[in-house]
This record gives C-alpha cells, structure tokens and sequence, in this order.
C-alpha cells in the first residue's frame, strides 16, 4: 500500500512540474508578442517629452523657433 502512494505522489509531482514549465513557457511567448506589438524597446517608450522634441527637431520635423518654445513650456 505506502508503494502504490508514493508513486501517485511522484506523478502529482511531475504533473505540477509539467504545469508550471508548460506555464512559464506561455507567459514568456505571450509576454513577447505584446512586447513586439507594442514596438519593441521600452526605452522609446519611457522618453519624455523634450526628448521627443529633440528628435522632432533632429529630424527637420519642427523649426528652431518651435523647438525653443516647446523647450521653455517644458522647463
């Protein structure tokens, strides 16, 4: 009888090994495609908006002038 327990305990065992491996595995492909979906990088996410602006800038996007007073609205 103890034999016949242990070997259901080692299959709960290996089932909840199986469960959190199979898990960790979807999370980590869900977690990459939001991370594709939302662009990539947080790094140009988490810029700020003057940041921004100095691209716009750097890009011919806006004038000197537009550059400067967005530059003293944020400061």
């Amino acid at each position: 009888m103890m034999w016949d327990n242990s070997i259901g305990l080692v299959w709960l065992f290996n089932l909840f090994i199986m469960v959190v491996f199979w898990g960790g595995i979807l999370a980590l492909v869900i977690w990459l495609i939001i991370k594709l979906a939302r662009g990539g990088s947080s790094i140009t996410r988490s810029n700020n908006a003057l940041d921004i602006a100095k691209e716009r800038y750097a890009k011919g996007e806006i004038s000197r002038e537009e550059f400067e007073q967005i530059k003293k609205d944020l400061t």
